[in-house]
């Protein structure tokens, strides 16, 4: 799909300019996108959260969970990132949840390169309109496909990256602090495992009020 915002078109300034230009994108996304067509429409999970939100997190893609309401962070991962988002000091409506790609990917986990660069693009352009203070990647492939690494989460998680604007785009690089996707976290439920992930966000706390 061929980019729009921030690249042939100025990335929007306004609230309502940013709120209609993430529609655009919800739209054209939803009537192009090779790869969530072939998928079930209704499955489609685009995004939620606020338009200029200064904290973005970013999922690999829905399961069946959030296809049935078409809403991110279902279940009981959901339920936890909502706590951990609470304990931030912010809410759901405040921060934005969004994934790498829209649709349940029943065979493959992580993506394929085929899949991303399907679907891949519309994030880009979800980025480029809200341009968050950071950008905070939940799992091992939403932080490797963001931060363009080979490396796995143990060794990405509580250091400080940075997602590049795609060439010619008028946005400047965004900070990137990846952590434990919750349902890793539900599964590994140690003190150790929750002391990583909330030093994490405390860092990337620490950054939104230092900007």
């Amino acid at each position: 799909p061929t980019m729009q915002w921030g690249v042939t078109r100025q990335v929007p300034q306004t609230l309502q300019e940013r709120s209609d230009a993430l529609e655009e994108i919800r739209a054209r996304h939803n009537s192009t996108c090779p790869l969530c067509l072939a998928a079930r429409q209704q499955d489609i999970v685009f995004g939620q959260g606020s338009a200029h939100a200064e904290l973005v997190f970013v999922g690999d893609a829905p399961g069946d969970n959030e296809a049935a309401v078409g809403t991110p962070f279902q279940g009981d991962s959901g339920a936890k990132l909502d706590e951990m988002i609470k304990a931030m000091g912010l809410s759901r409506e405040q921060v934005c949840l969004t994934y790498v790609v829209k649709c349940p990917l029943q065979e493959q986990h992580p993506a394929t390169q085929e899949q991303l660069d399907q679907c891949a693009s519309f994030l880009v352009e979800q980025l480029l309109v809200i341009r968050p203070k950071v950008i905070v990647p939940l799992g091992g492939p939403a932080a490797k496909h963001l931060m363009r690494s080979g490396e796995g989460i143990s060794l990405l998680r509580g250091k400080w990256g940075v997602w590049t604007p795609p060439h010619g785009c008028q946005v400047a690089p965004i900070p990137v602090m990846p952590t434990f996707h919750p349902a890793y976290l539900l599964r590994n439920y140690t003190v150790e495992t929750r002391a990583f992930m909330w030093s994490d966000l405390k860092l990337a706390m620490t950054k939104l009020s230092a900007t």
